[in-house]
């Protein structure tokens, strides 16, 4: 696989993951430095951000990619993932969210893993 098809993998991993409650998974795709920007502005931890989905303060039930732009310039990547995502996250209802994630990522030791990602809507 190259660099392209390997990230676009990491990203549905990364989403069976979070809907599966992988914990494992989830801790070997995000890079220990990783920070999720949430709409409202929250930072979340990778390890804060893990905890949230295996206590379900984050339930992720589906989703469905739209779109994935990907732009690789050496060991750093971006990607910007569309996805209508079934959800019910922060005591609220379940919901379906039009989920834009706009992921930086780097490749160490041969693997890429993502060091942050910023949520909107599109």
């Amino acid at each position: 696989m190259d660099d392209r098809q390997q990230i676009e993998a990491l990203y549905s991993e990364m989403y069976e993951a979070m809907t599966t409650k992988d914990t494992a998974t989830l801790d070997r795709v995000l890079a220990d430095e990783f920070v999720l920007v949430h709409m409202t502005g929250m930072h979340q931890s990778k390890r804060e951000y893990i905890n949230a989905v295996a206590d379900g303060t984050l339930n992720y039930y589906s989703a469905l990619h739209e779109l994935t732009d990907i732009r690789i310039e050496g060991a750093h990547a971006t990607l910007t993932g569309r996805s209508r995502v079934s959800a019910a996250v922060f005591g609220g209802r379940r919901s379906t969210w039009r989920l834009q994630l706009r992921f930086q990522l780097v490749r160490r030791d041969g693997r890429w893993q993502f060091t942050e990602s910023q949520a909107s809507v599109y």
